[in-house]
């Protein structure tokens, strides 16, 4: 399996495959890229940004996507959620790890690839969150356990911009943007 520079979990290795075209418009293996990890929360975290897009629909002649996902990557200023686009996002938590409660400007796909996560909002006990199950966040509060003393859970994150949300009069902000600093 290939290596993943910064990965702190026991789980196993992910690689990155990007599809395209030939010069004859048949699609190709254009690309396979061993996964990148950035740690948070003293390595009780870590992230890998699979990809994101920077618009929507997303232009993909000449390439457009694959240079703009490049060059924010690179940049290191791709917040959780990339304004007028999406994110792909992987992250691994540690047992016992729980992460601050927090909102984004997004709708959210959250899938439970390795082990068990709790899914905890403000309302209601925890919701445990077994492989394959998928949590639809609607620009809510919430944070993730991982309530195992012993081992990793691995989820996949899809991050949809959203429009500003109000309820009930209230505006509810984005407050994730100051959370998440890598250590």
């Amino acid at each position: 399996m290939a290596e993943n520079p910064g990965q702190l979990s026991n789980l196993r290795p992910l690689n990155v495959l990007i599809t395209g075209h030939t010069k004859d418009a048949k699609a190709t293996l254009a690309d396979k890229r061993p996964a990148k990890w950035t740690s948070f929360e003293d390595g009780s975290m870590a992230f890998q940004v699979a990809y994101t897009t920077s618009e929507s629909p997303v232009s993909l002649n000449n390439d457009e996507d694959l240079t703009k996902n490049d060059a924010l990557v690179a940049s290191g200023k791709l917040g959780l959620v990339n304004p007028g686009g999406s994110v792909c996002r992987v992250v691994d938590f540690a047992p016992g790890y729980t992460c601050a409660l927090h909102r984004t400007q997004s709708l959210d796909y959250g899938i439970v690839l390795e082990g068990s996560v709790e899914m905890v909002l403000e309302d209601g006990p925890p919701t445990v969150m077994n492989r394959g199950d998928i949590a639809v966040q609607r620009h809510t509060s919430h944070a993730w356990r991982n309530a195992s003393k012993t081992e990793w859970a691995r989820m996949v994150f899809v991050l949809l911009d959203s429009q500003p949300l109000t309820v009930g009069g209230t505006s509810l902000a984005d407050n994730a943007k100051s959370l998440f600093k890598p250590t």
